[in-house]
């Protein structure tokens, strides 16, 4: 009995609101639908780096049920050609009619509704307003977008070794290796870092690569045998790498890929080039390793004009491109910014000094 009470009172209070002539409660009653205005259209290549960043501000305008009555508006997105049988939601919001979806949450959404990583298909996106479960949704126009998205993974990779004193903690402690810059696509497992070796007791210094900090029983990746020649194994008598073996103590480019269980790497030479510099666009004008201030110096004369930093070396042996390692005037400044503004330069002696962090991100001074 008290269950049926409960399902007639709940009936009585629905009722009461939809048909009520008192004016106190809503009269609610479908009016004209809201309009999405944006997106254009426009495709949507996903990339994990991106995840933060903002994909689509979406907005459209009010939608209307003969009342002040809040409204929630939700956006819709679904496969194109499945009529929002599985929709996916973008987000939700109560007031204002815009909202931005970031890289990641279109992503997500997209997977779920169907999508498959890296491969490019149309999605239909629409506005759902809605007063509550009891009265009918207004839904806006379609748009069709064309998304290509990811595989949102998040692979970590840490070096351990003799390096890791010249950046404030401990040689070989796995509790604070250092964590490698992820450059791979969402699926390969590729890393990089840019690292200071130095010597051990007069000999080369070593280190090795692990999964996880705090622990050498989740991937303990070094040498095979101790052979220095890019292959790795994932094992506990692997050896160390000993990138100054061949060319002594320095600054070095490392690059690791466990999918093929190979390293890359290269002792960086950078310079200046430009047109303020003496080898104008043509050639870079070396600059000095100091390794106790761990950057790179030079003092000269420069022209009026601009400049930036390169490695070309190091660019065509790891890449085979020339600005592949180059560093501009851009914020945050990084090694690997092909794109980066170059620096103006005002004529005069300049004493400019260059540092590259473990990640990749770049220090200037001098300009």
């Amino acid at each position: 009995m008290k269950n049926i009470t409960k399902t007639f009172i709940a009936l009585f209070a629905i009722l009461s609101i939809a048909c009520s002539s008192d004016d106190d409660m809503p009269v609610i009653s479908l009016g004209a639908p809201p309009v999405l205005s944006a997106p254009a259209g426009n495709p949507y290549t996903l990339l994990i780096e991106n995840a933060a960043s903002q994909a689509e501000n979406f907005k459209w305008t009010a939608a209307d049920f003969n009342n002040n009555v809040s409204i929630l508006y939700t956006i819709e997105i679904d496969k194109a050609g499945n009529e929002f049988a599985n929709p996916q939601s973008l987000g939700t919001i109560t007031s204002g009619y815009e909202l931005p979806v970031t890289v990641e949450s279109l992503n997500a959404a997209v997977l779920k509704a169907g999508g498959v990583a890296f491969v490019t298909s149309e999605y239909e996106v629409r506005i759902k307003a809605s007063v509550n479960t009891i009265f009918q949704a207004l839904y806006s126009n379609v748009a069709t977008i064309t998304v290509t998205p990811y595989i949102a993974v998040n692979p970590k990779l840490f070096l351990v070794g003799n390096s890791q004193q010249y950046y404030g903690v401990n040689a070989w402690d796995n509790t604070t290796a250092l964590p490698m810059r992820y450059i791979g696509n969402g699926t390969t497992k590729v890393f990089e870092a840019y690292v200071k070796v130095g010597l051990d007791n007069g000999n080369p210094a070593g280190f090795k690569f692990i999964g996880q900090q705090g622990t050498w029983d989740n991937g303990n990746y070094g040498t095979i045998g101790g052979m220095q020649d890019g292959n790795l194994e994932n094992s506990g008598s692997s050896g160390d790498i000993k990138l100054g073996t061949t060319e002594g103590p320095g600054f070095y480019y490392i690059q690791v890929n466990l999918d093929t269980m190979k390293y890359k790497s290269a002792k960086m030479k950078w310079g200046i080039i430009g047109d303020s510099t003496p080898g104008g666009w043509d050639a870079e004008t070396p600059m000095t390793y100091d390794f106790d201030a761990n950057k790179f110096v030079i003092t000269t004369t420069l022209g009026s004009g601009e400049l930036k930093f390169r490695d070309k070396t190091s660019g065509q042996l790891i890449y085979a491109a020339d600005w592949k390692f180059s560093t501009g005037n851009s914020d945050p400044k990084v090694a690997y910014d092909v794109n980066a503004p170059n620096f103006p330069v005002t004529a005069g002696s300049h004493t400019i000094g260059l540092a590259i962090g473990f990640d990749g991100t770049a220090t200037v001074t001098g300009l």
